[in-house]
């Protein structure tokens, strides 16, 4: 049975993020192998947690909201994920966008189309769902999945924290030597730094290095070398499973691409992402096996304001409008018991 849970990260889970950080070979903006770069993700979450305002939908403070995947009955941290409430308040949110200009001559009677790659701040003011990584030796039984969409529950629960547009950044091909063919083909040749020196310095500094240095002109595809024009919108082999997860939730591939390594940008509408439109809250009436009950289903269940938030997989079954049957693993594993409110999306 399912005796993992998520749960909103502490101060004190530096040591179990820095371990992470450590195996996930690099390109990995969110979550860098730097103490001191994480401590300050944890301060950053801890004062999120800590803001008990809601907003109003409209005017999203930026924000940073750090999850943890835990084993519950030996506390072992085993995954990360991460939700900005507001990308692009601080420093400008780059992306490229690719577009099509055509042009036609009628002397040779031809039509040429060029693609190009402008420097866009299109997606400033969109929430984020970024910064998710599974211990490799998890990687199976739904963990990944577990992970992923308790961050759409967290966001229902706290909607008025949240933009109206939502974004997932697919991290893009890595070669075997850890280099970028599409930082080598673009934005290298304006930097001096290789891809590594650059990420590494974009996870601890920033981003206004790239609006100091990143050339504000178009970039016709057709010039790049072959090696970077393959990747342009390819996701990391790791990562496919994940694209076709935010595919699921509704999320689409709209002709933005990451600045650094030519990875796919995923958007939505945040009240049409599956498990935002689907989650509903109920009262727990009953804690036993729902088995007997006809029509139980599995479902993601979470509970728990901000830093109380918890999460898990359980056996639910409706109990009248708004009363739900929750299967005892999930209600010991999310602290709940008759009475308490929880809220619910299908698996």
């Amino acid at each position: 049975m399912m005796t993992f849970r998520i749960r909103a990260a502490k101060p004190g889970d530096l040591q179990h993020l820095y371990d992470m950080a450590k195996l996930t070979g690099g390109g990995f903006t969110n979550l860098p192998p730097d103490r001191k770069a994480l401590t300050a993700k944890l301060d950053r979450a801890a004062a999120a947690y800590g803001n008990p305002e809601e907003g109003n939908g409209r005017d999203v403070k930026d924000e940073l909201f750090v999850l943890v995947l835990e084993d519950a009955t030996t506390g072992e941290v085993r995954g990360t994920a991460q939700i900005f409430t507001c990308v692009g308040q601080e420093t400008p949110f780059y992306s490229y966008r690719i577009a099509t200009l055509t042009q036609h001559s009628k002397e040779l009677g031809r039509t040429f189309r060029a693609e190009l790659l402008n420097l866009v701040t299109d997606l400033e003011g969109s929430s984020e769902v970024g910064g998710l990584f599974l211990h490799p030796g998890e990687r199976a039984g739904g963990l990944g999945l577990l992970l992923a969409r308790s961050r759409y529950l967290f966001i229902a629960m706290h909607r008025q924290r949240f933009a109206d547009r939502i974004l997932a950044e697919l991290r893009g091909i890595i070669d075997e030597r850890g280099g970028s063919p599409f930082w080598d083909g673009v934005a290298g040749r304006f930097f001096g730094m290789s891809f590594q020196e650059a990420d590494y310095f974009n996870a601890i500094n920033g981003h206004q290095f790239i609006a100091d240095l990143m050339p504000k002109h178009p970039v016709y595809v057709a010039m790049l070398p072959e090696g970077a024009r393959q990747v342009i919108g390819l996701p990391h082999p790791t990562g496919r499973a994940a694209m076709r997860m935010l595919e699921e939730e509704g999320f689409a591939a709209e002709g933005y691409v990451d600045i650094f390594d030519g990875g796919p940008t995923m958007t939505a509408r945040t009240d049409r992402v599956r498990s935002i439109a689907g989650a509903k809250a109920a009262t727990i009436t009953h804690v036993r096996a729902p088995e007997s009950d006809t029509g139980h289903s599995r479902a993601l269940i979470a509970t728990g304001r901000l830093s109380d938030f918890r999460c898990t997989y359980g056996e639910v079954a409706a109990d009248g409008p708004d009363g739900l049957v929750l299967d005892p693993v999930a209600a010991q594993a999310l602290d709940v018991s008759v009475g308490d409110t929880v809220w619910h999306a299908a698996r």
